[in-house]
């Protein structure tokens, strides 16, 4: 049975500070020589490019929901085989969720440190410490962060309020998180020019005024990579890959991969060419932020009409989809002519058009994913399904055209490896 030293980062509530905590606590122990390994709860795709490059390892999701714990279970296990530390960071707040981080927590036994945000209270601190502690019964629960911080006064009259024998890991003063931010969270990593810097920084003042030995070893059950059929052998699938369609999951290119697939990226923001492929695969991103390029990729569009023309298949998801459309019409409510490849217009929104886990039955088998966006989306198309939320709820339509599937749903293919290759191969 595997061990490793293992801690989840959570928080009362969003904005606390887990990813800047959780990649500075990544940075400071990789800096040391350890081999670190971070995971995200929940199915988030930002903070997972953050922490890839705090460690210097890749980092997977483990979402009990969407993911499911035989995925998290095997995961976990192959993280604590080959490393020194495993750090996992929480979703929303501590019990947020169905499933949430605490049922992640209490399931595989991982300890957790509570990051709370310290910067408008006193003494209430040992009261929200002692609600997340003993909220539920049977949760390992290791102690406390404090974070923006006003001074060392402040911070003595915070350790002073938590309950005896409550684990204290010490405080980070205000200003010392600064990771940039827009509408769907942090910035991407790669547009972060300075993220080594500031990664750095982060573990500085990390190791000056917290408690960052390693935490106590967990034992995680063995568990083996599940067996994937070669059903993509031979086969040549490119991906969009740049700040306009980035919302991939690490999980999903080690699925195609292990179909036997042969992955080619390609930029469209930099003009090259869609490679030569059997299958296409446009991810999520920022197309809406890059629309004025991409309105002027125009041997791109003739090219993925081409493919689609020739009858090979071509997997959409959000953003992809949104490019795809006849225009993009941004917030400021100027339209940008984009693909074509779909009739109607994806139009963004200033509040969330839609967030959570869903499940969708394609012709080629149940896929789970995931949808967040601040775009809403008009077309004549009839939808060929919608997927369905968590509770049973009607959720996102799933376009076919041909061999093209286009939705707001960002799958995650290790969810049924078989459907992914019915999605992909060519006929």
């Amino acid at each position: 049975m595997p061990a490793c030293p293992a801690l989840l980062i959570a928080a009362p509530a969003s904005g606390q500070g887990k990813t800047t905590v959780t990649a500075a606590l990544a940075r400071l122990h990789a800096r040391q020589g350890r081999q670190v390994t971070v995971f995200k709860c929940g199915p988030d795709f930002l903070d997972p490019q953050i922490h890839a490059v705090a460690s210097g390892r890749p980092c997977h999701n483990l979402d009990l929901g969407m993911c499911g714990e035989a995925d998290a279970r095997w995961r976990l296990a192959r993280a604590a085989a080959d490393s020194d530390l495993i750090l996992i960071e929480g979703v929303m707040g501590l019990f947020d969720g169905q499933p949430s981080a605490a049922d992640l927590a209490e399931r595989f036994g991982i300890p957790v440190m509570a990051l709370i945000d310290a910067g408008a209270m006193a003494q209430t601190f040992g009261a929200v410490a002692h609600g997340l502690a003993t909220y539920r019964p049977g949760l390992p629960f290791a102690g406390v962060l404090a974070n923006r911080v006003g001074s060392e006064r402040h911070a003595e009259m915070l350790r002073a309020s938590l309950p005896a024998g409550m684990g204290w890991f010490g405080a980070l003063p205000k200003n010392g998180d600064s990771l940039p931010e827009r509408h769907l969270g942090l910035l991407q990593a790669a547009e972060i020019s300075d993220l080594e810097a500031r990664l750095d920084t982060l573990a500085d003042a990390l190791a000056t005024t917290a408690t960052v030995g390693l935490p106590k070893a967990v034992e995680f059950a063995a568990a083996r990579l599940p067996a994937t059929a070669p059903r993509l052998a031979g086969q040549r699938i490119a991906i969009a890959r740049d700040a306009a369609y980035a919302f991939i999951y690490p999980a999903n290119l080690e699925t195609l991969t292990a179909l036997g697939a042969e992955l080619r990226f390609f930029s469209p923001l930099a003009g090259e060419p869609l490679p030569d492929c059997d299958a296409l695969w446009l991810p999520g991103g920022y197309p809406e932020l890059h629309a004025e390029a991409l309105s002027r990729r125009d041997n791109l569009w003739q090219a993925l009409r081409a493919h689609v023309a020739a009858g090979r298949p071509l997997l959409a998801e959000c953003g992809g989809m949104m490019s795809l459309f006849e225009e993009i019409v941004d917030q400021a409510g100027t339209s940008h002519r984009l693909g074509g490849l779909l009739p109607g217009r994806a139009l963004m929104q200033k509040r969330l058009a839609a967030l959570g886990t869903q499940f969708a039955d394609l012709p080629e088998g149940r896929l789970a994913g995931h949808t967040f966006h601040y775009s809403t989306s008009e077309t004549p198309l009839a939808p060929l399904l919608r997927a369905q939320t968590a509770d049973g709820r009607a959720g996102e339509a799933i376009y076919r055209q041909g061999r093209l599937t286009a939705s707001y749903v960002h799958f995650y293919f290790p969810a049924n490896p078989a459907a992914v290759a019915g999605l992909f191969k060519a006929r």
